[in-house]
């Protein structure tokens, strides 16, 4: 599995803003933790099950942030993963650990967010 080639293609994707292609980096029954799910609809954990409501929280997520960059940092790779640091537009470190299943799609993420500088 190439998770140098998965990092790069989420991050291109992002850029340009195309959400079928954001999409097909998740599994149907993804798991997803952020504090932006708090922040947006209210769920005090920040979890959302499932591709549909991700798809969802991405496109809100677009529609907030018209100016949204990702600029590629740093990928690290585990054993069943990887986890992708990357800088926003709003100058915050953010780095995105997700579990891949043997597709290289991702079944539970986890987003951790740093300050804006």
């Amino acid at each position: 599995m190439d998770t140098q080639a998965i990092a790069l293609d989420w991050i291109d994707a992002w850029n340009k803003r195309d959400i079928d292609r954001i999409m097909t980096h998740y599994t149907d029954d993804v798991v997803f933790y952020s504090l932006t799910v708090t922040k947006r609809w209210g769920i005090a954990d920040g979890k959302i099950v499932g591709k549909k409501k991700l798809r969802e929280h991405f496109l809100k997520g677009l529609e907030l942030a018209p100016n949204l960059y990702f600029e590629f940092i740093d990928m690290l790779s585990g054993t069943d993963g990887i986890t992708i640091i990357y800088k926003r537009e709003t100058a915050a470190l953010v780095a995105d650990v997700a579990v891949l299943d043997e597709n290289g799609k991702a079944t539970l993420v986890k987003a951790y967010y740093g300050q804006a500088r």
